[in-house]
């Protein structure tokens, strides 16, 4: 049981995420980030599987087949897409939707401090689009969220933080995307 370790590095990871919230121009948003990971239901699965190199409904995944941790998780934060599916009366299969800009900036931000907290000192700009690419057929997400994440994604690998935080910044967050 490593319960301190894990609670240093989700805080580690939350404060990370405010910060990067604060310079996308959704501060308050980034202040109620991921609240629920010091909830009994995540916390004490976290402080259990906890390896510090990476997440710990990982290794709960490989042990139970699912992640009762990310389950709880997902269905109460908007900045996963995964929590964005619904029954479409078209399909007649759960699907997913097109998520709020808002919940998309704050998953950018989320992106980028996992992976400079995973990553450490080995971190370079273009680590969260491998990241993000690596999984990219595999991923049930929305069309036009997943390519305004990727354009995100490749603006901070070639461009930096600066420019990509100033863009998202200008953007206005009520806005609808394509």
């Amino acid at each position: 049981m490593h319960a301190f370790r894990h609670f240093c590095t989700i805080t580690k990871h939350r404060h990370r995420v405010i910060y990067h919230c604060f310079r996308a121009g959704i501060g308050w948003q980034g202040l109620f980030h991921d609240l629920s990971k010091y909830t009994p239901a995540e916390f004490w699965v976290g402080a259990r599987y906890y390896q510090g190199m990476r997440s710990p409904n990982e290794v709960e995944r490989v042990e139970k087949g699912y992640s009762a941790a990310w389950l709880h998780h997902k269905g109460r934060n908007k900045h996963h897409f995964e929590y964005w599916t619904d029954y479409s009366p078209v399909s007649k299969r759960v699907e997913p939707v097109k998520m709020p800009l808002r919940y998309v900036v704050e998953m950018f931000c989320d992106r980028v401090a996992a992976s400079k907290i995973y990553q450490g000192a080995a971190y370079t700009p273009q680590h969260p689009l491998n990241y993000f690419l690596r999984g990219k057929q595999r991923r049930v997400v929305h069309p036009a969220t997943s390519d305004l994440l990727e354009s995100w994604l490749r603006m901070l690998a070639q461009q930096g933080e600066d420019a990509v935080f100033a863009h998202i910044r200008a953007l206005d967050k009520r806005a609808d995307y394509e």
